[in-house]
């Protein structure tokens, strides 16, 4: 593998770590990500910090949104949504 190849690789790796994280993903693509994370000291390093911090976080963000709040938030999150879709499909 080249120089280039494995940068490449490393970019993909970092777009998708909070998604591997979550396990959010194919397994297919986990094992891919795994792979990368075992040979890779710095994408590693990167996954061990981000996870740490997720994880700081969740313990000390024990509080919820109100419900009316959350309510509006995904309110105009679904509305992003179709905005985009729509603008997407075009005329």
């Amino acid at each position: 593998m080249s120089a280039h190849d494995h940068d490449t690789d490393c970019s993909q790796v970092i777009h998708q770590i909070f998604t591997f994280i979550d396990n959010e993903m194919p397994q297919a693509d986990c094992a891919v990500i795994q792979k990368h994370l075992d040979e890779c000291g710095p994408c590693l390093a990167k996954y061990d910090l981000e996870r740490t911090v997720k994880s700081l976080v969740a313990r000390s963000c024990s509080e919820q949104a109100p419900n009316d709040l959350r309510e509006r938030v995904l309110f105009r999150i679904r509305e992003v949504q179709i905005s985009i879709d729509a603008r997407l499909e075009g005329p």
